[in-house]
């Protein structure tokens, strides 16, 4: 019988490192001049920390693909830096995706505000 778990699972804490350490690295370790302002969002880990899938945005939208590149092209100096700064067994194979969620929200929101702004709420 397994005991209840308390508080967050290690895999949860495991995800909030590799997210502090990424944008720490990202923000000062990235010599890159391609490399935008990057924000890491999220980051998803498998169940035996062999991938990581990182989840970031850009602050400049004509910036997103050679920041794509540069990210691409960083992966082994990035992976190498968590290893020296966090203790798991398997440093995780990163995968860069960029999250496109907050322009979907942004996109929504003026939606939204047009509807709102055209047909006024009758009571």
């Amino acid at each position: 019988m397994r005991k209840p778990q308390r508080g967050f699972a290690r895999i949860d804490r495991v995800k909030e490192q590799l997210t502090r350490e990424l944008a720490e690295l990202t923000r000062t370790g990235l010599k890159d001049p391609r490399a935008g302002f990057i924000t890491i969002n999220d980051v998803e880990v498998s169940r035996d920390y062999s991938h990581a899938t990182v989840y970031y945005t850009v602050l400049d939208e004509n910036t997103r693909e050679v920041t794509a590149e540069a990210l691409e092209h960083a992966k082994g100096f990035l992976r190498s830096e968590l290893s020296k700064r966090i203790s798991v067994f398997r440093t995780p194979e990163l995968h860069f995706v960029y999250d496109s969620s907050l322009e979907r929200g942004m996109s929504l929101s003026q939606l939204i505000d047009q509807v709102a702004a055209e047909k006024p709420v009758e009571d």
